[in-house]
């Protein structure tokens, strides 16, 4: 990889288009363009500006010379985003157990409290961690499954103890007793979110 090459890759890893890059390096579209296509080289003020905006070492831009202790003090965001969806899984299944056991509504607080606890460390890790576009996709194509189940079932069957004269109960799934009605709509709408987003993060990969 040249010169050019890491241009390219550092501008589209940073999501943004040439002229974006060149109003923030201070130069046109088409001096960025040339730089990408090899046609002319950026001068070394630029190569300052462009290694302090991507936040990178003049050797790795010019050289592909990457640090050392720059890489091991870095925080990798998808070990947060591993841990948190370990966290989230542990907690929906301990509310669904606890509901089958119980039949209490303290089995939908315990997931709760117990992923938002999951939530928090991955928030954590985002913002402190490198690598976030990777581990936000992670995140999330994974734990829409598990963060949606038990808000979505509480709606239905609360809706169902409304209108449709039911028993109404908090649970961390949908409750066949229940219309069926509301049931089936509970876990189709719970599909239908999930696999959407994950349609949308697959796309913006």
């Amino acid at each position: 990889m040249n010169l050019a090459d890491r241009i390219q890759t550092l501008r589209k890893a940073k999501g943004i288009s040439q002229e974006e890059l060149a109003d923030k390096i201070g130069v046109s579209r088409q001096a960025v363009s040339k730089w990408e296509s090899e046609q002319s080289s950026p001068d070394m003020e630029k190569i300052i500006l462009l290694s302090d905006y991507f936040d990178i070492t003049t050797d790795y831009l010019l050289k592909g010379i990457e640090s050392t202790n720059d890489k091991e003090d870095e925080i990798n965001a998808m070990i947060f985003s591993v841990a948190a969806t370990a966290i989230n899984s542990i907690g929906l299944i301990a509310a669904i157990g606890i509901w089958i056991e119980t039949q209490d509504i303290y089995a939908v607080m315990i997931g709760l409290i117990i992923m938002s606890m999951g939530c928090m460390i991955f928030a954590i890790g985002y913002i402190i961690g490198e690598n976030k576009k990777k581990a936000l996709q992670q995140f999330l194509s994974i734990n829409v499954w598990l963060l949606t189940l038990i808000p979505i079932s509480c709606i239905f069957n609360g809706l169902d103890g409304i209108f449709g004269g039911f028993s109404w109960e908090f649970s961390p799934i949908p409750i066949l007793s229940n219309s069926f009605v509301t049931y089936f709509m509970c876990w189709l709408i719970y599909i239908v979110i999930s696999v959407t987003t994950d349609i949308i993060v697959l796309r913006h990969g």
